[in-house]
């Protein structure tokens, strides 16, 4: 009988967001897969007074795994052996390759049972608090190097709040895109380093954003949200 893989979402930066639910399964797989081991074993450390024993296997899982690596996982559940496949921080699946895994598995093997343990996500936090209408949105995962012009249009046309994902280095630039293609007034919301000791928010136009943030020195993980 083929084992389990579950798909567990981890804290976004707050460690006190991990869900009950998650730190059982962490407690009873016998392996887990991690996008980085070492980020992975920071949380099980802090977890020592919440978990009674930990002795699953720890393997990494990345964007650079080789297909040798997926086999290996497939073996080890078809072996009838539980997994849990955790991202650095957040959903895994969304914006990272824990898909393409569960996309090889089910190919693969359909007796395997898929189980979601839901929990932390960037996106949906910082949709929580931009105070936009987001009864419908678009989520675009990181902005796309080429091609920005066609889909910023498409965005606008369709009329809807999207979000996204951006880095220090890129995040000026995109919103001078942002800025070209909806005009200087769009409001927008960005989230830097949500649930983390240097939490910052930022809401208004485009333009105001902008300068805001060229006025600090910007860094961490970044949410862009932009208002229909």
């Amino acid at each position: 009988m083929s084992g389990t893989l579950y798909i567990v979402a981890t804290p976004i930066g707050n460690l006190e967001d991990i869900t009950l639910r998650a730190i059982k399964v962490l407690t009873e797989a016998d392996i887990i897969l991690a996008e980085d081991t070492r980020v992975t074993m920071k949380l099980l450390a802090s977890l020592n007074s919440k978990i009674k024993s930990q002795n699953a296997k720890l393997i990494s899982y990345h964007q650079h795994s080789s297909e040798s690596r997926k086999l290996e996982i497939l073996n080890y559940l078809s072996e009838g052996k539980n997994i849990a496949l955790v991202t650095d921080a957040g959903t895994p699946g969304i914006s990272d390759p824990g898909n393409e895994l569960i996309a090889f598995l089910f190919e693969n093997d359909p007796q395997i049972r898929f189980v979601p343990v839901p929990g932390a996500s960037a996106i949906i936090t910082a949709l929580s608090i931009a105070g936009f209408d987001v009864n419908r949105f678009v989520f675009i995962g990181f902005m796309p190097k080429k091609k920005k012009e066609k889909l910023l249009n498409w965005l606008k046309e369709g009329k809807v709040t999207f979000a996204y994902y951006d880095s220090p280095h890129r995040i000026i630039k995109n919103l001078s895109e942002i800025e070209k293609i909806f005009g200087r007034d769009a409001k927008i919301f960005i989230a830097r380093e949500l649930t983390k000791f240097y939490e910052t928010l930022y809401r208004g136009s485009v333009q105001e954003v902008s300068e805001m943030l060229q006025k600090t020195s910007i860094k961490g993980e970044i949410v862009v949200v932009v208002s229909k």
